[in-house]
């Protein structure tokens, strides 16, 4: 080996071994910082954006970005709406409360009979299923989040295929008089 690429070998080696005590010595100062200010009482815990407390339009938002108007019966409201796999899967999953002007629509494109699960859920549901024509074939009243556990899942579906499924705040259906038959129409 050459006299010059000793050189450049060497100069290289310093580079990396000179960069690797940098970076060493630039956490270690910022931990140390930190542990100082945990010692003297100074130091706080960042507060996570998902950890903050919401406002209630800051979780409409979060939420429930894309409403819709809907009517069912002669109940209007608006509707978030879930129409991509993974928002069927997420459903309203680790939310923490439905607004009462609002239900969640699951619109599926074809007629089947779609299932439903508490899992991570927060608060108790009224669930209804539609057809193709938007008519109401099945109700589930004041589903509540323990029907799911580690242990055991009960699941919900329409005994007769549907291509929507509707969930509200439970007690939705009885305070809005809803019924078989009724009929879902979305307006947006």
């Amino acid at each position: 080996m050459k006299l010059a690429e000793r050189i450049v070998m060497v100069a290289i080696l310093l580079v990396l071994i000179g960069g690797g005590a940098w970076l060493y010595f630039a956490v270690n100062h910022k931990e140390q910082s930190i542990r100082d200010a945990v010692a003297k009482g100074e130091y706080q815990i960042p507060v996570e954006d998902d950890q903050k407390e919401l406002s209630p339009e800051e979780t409409l938002e979060r939420y429930y970005p894309t409403l819709i108007p809907v009517m069912i019966g002669s109940t209007s409201m608006a509707a978030s709406v879930a129409d991509s796999l993974s928002e069927h899967i997420q459903g309203l999953s680790d939310t923490p409360s439905l607004p009462p002007e609002i239900v969640k629509l699951f619109i599926f494109g074809v007629d089947a009979v779609h299932t439903i699960w508490m899992k991570d859920m927060n608060y108790s549901l009224d669930i209804m299923w539609a057809d193709k024509n938007g008519s109401i074939v099945h109700i589930e009243e004041n589903i509540s989040p323990e029907t799911y556990s580690r242990t055991r899942s009960e699941s919900f579906a329409s005994p007769v295929p549907a291509r929507y499924v509707i969930e509200a705040n439970a007690g939705f259906v009885a305070s809005s008089s809803i019924k078989l038959g009724d009929v879902l129409q979305i307006n947006g």
